[in-house]
């Protein structure tokens, strides 16, 4: 038993920024949708899809927005492509019939979540053991100087966001207002208002975010 919990604190973060742009390629093959078509939809540059599918540049939480939407994609899908059911085994293994004690379907273990490197210095670690179509419940960094999106461009999408911020300080802009967060302060707000998200001072900011039902707003998609 000792050997295997000590296993599963060994166990190092998953991470999927390497991959990130061959999972938007498979979604956008899927959709039928070529290079060109899809950078004109969402109003970027082909190059910019097409170094994205290559691994050369990681996309900033907007874009990444942007494409997830018009692919009529929650962004857990470019957390979750091709994922299987891991059972952890505690107090043996299948060969010696040790029974499964947690399925990654329950409890997310620190140590092995998914996380997404994006552009600016900003991480996403997913907190749902598996995928998720209704809800996107992150654990997200942002570096010093990093933000969403610029601030001549908010961003906006279909459902509602919550967070609660863990250390640090974020800045959030909703329509023409702007909030200072702290440690322990929360936010509730409708996806579908233009904001921006950004940090404050010099030090990481950290926080756990909720988006519900995103993909719950056509008209998003539409616009």
């Amino acid at each position: 038993m000792k050997a295997a919990i000590q296993s599963a604190k060994q166990a190092e973060p998953l991470d999927l920024a390497n991959t990130l742009g061959v999972r938007v390629r498979n979604h956008r093959e899927s959709a039928a949708i070529s290079v060109r078509e899809l950078a004109r939809r969402i109003g970027v540059s082909p190059s910019l899809i097409s170094q994205i599918e290559h691994g050369r540049v990681t996309p900033s939480v907007d874009t990444l927005y942007r494409i997830a939407n018009e692919l009529g994609l929650s962004v857990d899908s470019f957390f979750s492509d091709d994922e299987r059911p891991v059972v952890q085994v505690i107090g043996g293994n299948s060969d010696s019939g040790g029974a499964p004690a947690l399925s990654n379907r329950v409890v997310q273990r620190r140590q092995s979540r998914k996380k997404i490197q994006l552009a600016g210095g900003i991480t996403w670690e997913r907190l749902t053991p598996g995928p998720d179509d209704q809800v996107e419940f992150l654990y997200v960094v942002y570096q010093p100087g990093s933000e969403s999106c610029c601030k001549d461009s908010l961003m906006r999408h279909g459902g509602k966001e919550y967070a609660t911020v863990l250390s640090g300080r974020f800045g959030v802009n909703i329509g023409f207002e702007e909030y200072e967060l702290g440690p322990g302060d929360s936010i509730a707000f409708e996806s579908h208002n233009p904001h921006r998200i950004f940090a404050i001072g010099d030090e990481p900011a950290t926080a756990v975010w909720v988006v519900l039902h995103r993909d719950g707003d056509a008209r998003i998609r539409e616009g």
